[in-house]
């Protein structure tokens, strides 16, 4: 019998976790900052966003800098060049790295010294295209040294 009660908890529980992961419409992994060099005021933030639906991230924002914007890397004339960009397109079940030398979120105008291993909050604001509705998060972002691999398989 107590199989039976054990089951049906477990059942339970599921339910209250897919209920939890619907009212959010991205998931986001491996969230990262790459730590400045000492005296930088600027640090880039990385991670994978999955979106249920069609969406875009629209904006960013962390309490350890003045400001967060959204940027993009690309490669031209053999300069790298980096712009801002109004918004990042989440395509429906579709990955989309946010990584070194592409798309990615930078902090300016840190208020603080990172250290490796600190946990950052970062905001991100993501916008329901057929809706028009937004949907705020936080995700904590490690702290890495610059040479950091953030690949895990």
């Amino acid at each position: 019998m107590s199989g039976i009660w054990m089951r049906a908890g477990l059942a339970a529980g599921c339910v209250v976790v897919a209920t939890a992961a619907q009212a959010q419409p991205a998931s986001v992994k491996d969230a990262w900052v790459r730590a400045p060099a000492p005296g930088q005021k600027v640090a880039g933030v990385y991670m994978e966003i999955v979106s249920r639906t069609h969406t875009a991230l629209v904006a960013v924002a962390s309490p350890v800098a003045a400001r967060a914007e959204l940027h993009s890397m690309a490669l031209e004339d053999g300069v790298m060049k980096m712009r801002p960009l109004e918004r990042i397109e989440l395509p429906a079940g579709t990955p989309v790295k946010l990584a070194p030398g592409g798309l990615h979120v930078m902090l300016i105008d840190l208020k603080q010294p990172l250290k490796r291993g600190e946990k950052v909050p970062v905001t991100l604001t993501v916008l329901q295209l057929d809706s028009g509705s937004r949907s705020v998060f936080t995700v904590r972002a490690e702290v890495r040294a610059a040479d950091a691999k953030a690949h895990h398989h």
